[in-house]
């Protein structure tokens, strides 16, 4: 590369227009891989926790992934801004693609959610790395028409993934949902190889902090522990979940003073003194948290209340990932060309999700089809608006030598709002479904089945989601009564209408969270979008010379 575009001013602006283009290609690539993986997992979900067991586990398999990628992304952001780009997307991408593989000859629950929290590493990684690169290509103002570009790359992979995730699953087995993210990990990899370009840092001798590290992993993971094992391992009060509660928010404390004193900070304190930056967090969080309510437990109220198969369940999901792109795209475009008012955009966004969740929580086994689908449109309509959001508003407040950090910081909300909503909705979900089904059973099925009999149910109730599963528990009472195929037939009545009755009060919850985004929402302060980067107030500094790169 010729010396006059290395001197021009901002990082990776300075790279030829080929060079831009195959970049972000690359990125969206990237971006479509590890979007693809989620939407055929979550379409795939019922099945897996049918074959492997577990339905109190049904969210654990998402929850590993959510809380190892929670982990990893404020750590890789901090240390891209320190060493570059590349070689650390590079090492996501591996990640991902060995773990894929594992977690495909998975045999046992604990297997795929071990292996799903290995996956959730290199994702994280190539999550924190992805909006920072589109920072690094474009200034504020423009990055909202390509934040509308990832926005429709991750509404194609929401159509094509559960669809194909449903077909898989009910054609092969679901242990081929993993199998396919490693063809086209390694096609990616390679193009990462050859054609992203190799950012350098500034020249200066970086430390990095080792002990931020190590508190920030022991503040994370206890909590989230605590969070996905209270109600359903333990009770929320026992000595086991008050104990890690205690030790995150220990671990919190030690995490501040660390990072208060810290040379190079993993998460400097004084980006969260940006009130732009620290409400966006929250609205972030909030959004996530009710986020999670409608996209992983929409499938499991068409197969477990509705009674569809993977595959049907997968294609009513697709009206609401095209309700995304077009928010989404509309949202970026809007955002770019209109002065760039995120907080008129959002109020938009957030109202729509609470219409749709609102109207979820309201759906029953009597819910048509129809009714159904117009009700996941809304919600993914208003998702759509408000996901490019907020992370532009945050990168729009900071300078560009905190690019990657900040960056970051808005996934890692993102990620721990979606942990703390799992967790929650999962807990309310099994407490509430067992409860319904005890007063819903008919009084035949109590009397003569065995405890153990109607606890396992109350726990797994595979017959929701899984033919064989049906056959085994209709053959079980025939077996105990004369009547058996009469009441075999109200007991999957009871068992539908205690799903529906907990899933509404999942999407009650997430409305709830929904709601609380929608007025913090209002005090995110609005600033024009910049039209170049911003570099920070001194330009005399070395620490605060933009990135370069190197071919």
């Amino acid at each position: 590369m010729d010396k006059e575009v290395q001197e021009q001013p901002v990082g990776l602006r300075s790279l030829p227009k080929r060079q831009v283009t195959i970049t972000f290609v690359g990125v969206m690539l990237a971006m479509f891989l590890s979007s693809l993986d989620q939407t055929i997992v979550g379409t795939a979900m019922p099945r897996i926790i049918s074959d492997l067991g577990g339905f109190t586990n049904y969210t654990w398999v998402t929850t590993s992934y959510i809380i190892t990628s929670a982990v990893a992304i404020p750590i890789t952001g901090k240390l891209t801004d320190m060493y570059g780009r590349k070689f650390f997307y590079l090492g996501g991408l591996c990640i991902f693609v060995l773990a894929s593989f594992l977690c495909g000859f998975s045999s046992t629950m604990n297997q795929i959610i071990i292996f799903r929290g290995v996956q959730g590493i290199g994702a994280g990684i190539m999550m924190s790395n992805a909006y920072t690169v589109i920072g690094d290509l474009f200034p504020p103002a423009e990055r909202g028409k390509y934040q509308g570009y990832i926005g429709g790359i991750f509404g194609l992979s929401a159509i094509i993934g559960p669809t194909l995730g449903g077909y898989i699953t009910d054609t092969l087995s679901w242990h081929w949902i993993f199998f396919v993210n490693v063809p086209l990990g390694i096609a990616i990899i390679l193009l990462f190889i050859f054609f992203f370009p190799n950012f350098r840092p500034d020249k200066l001798k970086h430390s990095i902090d080792y002990p931020g590290v190590v508190l920030l992993i022991l503040t994370v993971v206890p909590a989230m522990l605590a969070l996905s094992w209270g109600g359903v391992e333990y009770g929320w009060s026992s000595l086991q979940i008050a104990g890690m509660f205690i030790f995150s928010a220990v671990m919190l404390a030690f995490f501040i003073f660390v990072e208060s004193r810290s040379k190079e900070p993993i998460i400097p304190l004084s980006l969260f003194r940006n009130r732009i930056v620290a409400f966006s967090e929250l609205v972030i969080f909030f959004t996530a948290f009710g986020m999670f309510g409608g996209i992983i437990f929409i499938p499991l109220f068409f197969q477990g209340v509705l009674g569809v198969t993977a595959t049907t369940s997968g294609n009513f999901l697709t009206p609401m990932m095209l309700g995304m792109v077009f928010g989404s795209f509309a949202s970026g475009q809007l955002l770019s060309r209109a002065g760039g008012h995120y907080r008129i955009l959002g109020a938009i966004g957030l109202a729509a999700m609470g219409v749709g969740l609102a109207l979820l929580s309201q759906m029953t086994i009597e819910t048509s089809y129809t009714t159904a689908v117009l009700n996941i449109i809304i919600t993914g309509l208003g998702l759509g608006i408000t996901m490019p959001l907020y992370t532009i508003a945050v990168q729009n407040a900071v300078p560009y030598k905190m690019l990657g950090v900040a960056t970051s910081s808005t996934a890692f909300s993102r990620s721990i709002g979606g942990v703390v909503g799992l967790a929650l909705f999962g807990s309310v979900m099994n407490n509430r479904f067992a409860s319904e089904l005890g007063s819903r059973l008919p009084s035949a099925i109590k009397e003569l089945m065995q405890q153990q009999q109607l606890a396992d149910l109350a726990r797994n109730p595979q017959a929701l989601v899984s033919p064989e599963a049906q056959v085994r528990l209709q053959r079980i009472i025939e077996q105990v009564v004369p009547q058996g195929a009469e009441l075999f037939q109200q007991v999957l009545q009871a068992l539908r209408q205690s799903l529906s009755s907990a899933l509404s009060e999942v999407f009650l919850l997430a409305l709830f969270a929904v709601v609380i985004a929608f007025l913090l929402n209002f005090f995110v302060k609005e600033i024009p979008l910049l039209k170049q980067h911003n570099m920070g107030h001194s330009q005399a500094r070395p620490d605060t010379l933009p990135i370069g790169f190197d071919e």
